[in-house]
């Protein structure tokens, strides 16, 4: 598919969303030592004393393990079976650190950059009207909105706040399938995954709200006093390395199957 067609491609999200539960039990299994070992280290802290003083390097152990476990779940996730994932460089367990694991990570900093400039410069342009409007700060702090000042400042107000919201969660979801360009294409792919997931936003931030369905039930659970302590810690960390990352990256994985329209003849010409 040309990059002429990328405005005619559209995210089936049912296709996706079914694509993504069968190939899950394969994403846990192939990745299965990486992901084992991330939640062993993120756990790690709370059982072994001796390591409760060593958070940064147990933080620096999890950030490695996870990019090992975001490399081997996207492989699995753009390949339709064991082999080929492992023609994309998967080992056993999913524990493998090479090139590709190096360009995850250029990529994800390339995306964390350019959304916190964005951010950045959205707050100053949400400072700079509010401090425009020279609404009642007092007024604010005591929720008398009817003293704030008047509704249609207000209003400006509410819909720059809203857009400085919106913005970077289109920006983030847009550029979501870049682990799956990166691996896929073989080469780092950061902002112009934006363009895969062209035309297809809604889809996808619906796919994700499905998918996040066990992190949902997971701060239902804690945060309704079912689960408590250690018990919900272990919960926690055991339901979103072991459960909703795999979840995750096969959604993510199936819908980069469907809008991907690269092809290797174009790396090299």
């Amino acid at each position: 598919m040309s990059h002429r067609d990328v405005g005619s491609r559209r995210l089936k999200l049912t296709r996706a969303l079914g694509d993504a539960v069968a190939a899950f039990p394969r994403l846990c299994l192939g990745a299965a030592g990486s992901l084992i070992l991330l939640a062993a280290v993120c756990l790690a802290p709370l059982f072994v004393e001796a390591l409760s003083g060593a958070v940064a390097a147990a933080a620096g152990a999890a950030v490695v393990l996870g990019v090992v476990a975001v490399g081997a779940l996207a492989r699995l996730s753009i390949t339709r079976d064991l082999k080929a994932a492992r023609d994309l460089g998967l080992e056993p367990g999913g524990l493998q650190f090479k090139w590709p694991e190096l360009r995850l990570v250029g990529a994800a900093l390339l995306c964390l950059i350019f959304l916190a400039m964005i951010v950045s410069v959205l707050g100053v342009i949400v400072l700079a009207i509010a401090g425009g409007a020279e609404l009642n700060v007092e007024a604010i702090r005591a929720q008398d909105w009817a003293a704030v000042g008047p509704p249609w400042r207000l209003a400006v107000v509410g819909t720059v706040v809203a857009g400085a919201l919106i913005i970077p969660l289109v920006l983030a979801v847009r550029l979501s399938l870049f682990a799956h360009a990166t691996l896929g294409r073989r080469q780092m792919v950061s902002l112009n995954s934006m363009g895969i997931a062209y035309g297809s936003f809604w889809q996808l931030l619906a796919g994700l709200i499905v998918t996040s369905a066990p992190k949902i039930a997971l701060i239902a659970l804690i945060g309704g006093g079912a689960l408590t302590g250690t018990a919900a810690t272990v919960a926690w960390v055991v339901g979103l390395v072991g459960v909703q990352l795999p979840l995750t990256m096969a959604f993510l994985g199936a819908a980069y199957r469907q809008l991907e329209y690269w092809t290797p003849e174009e790396r090299s010409a």
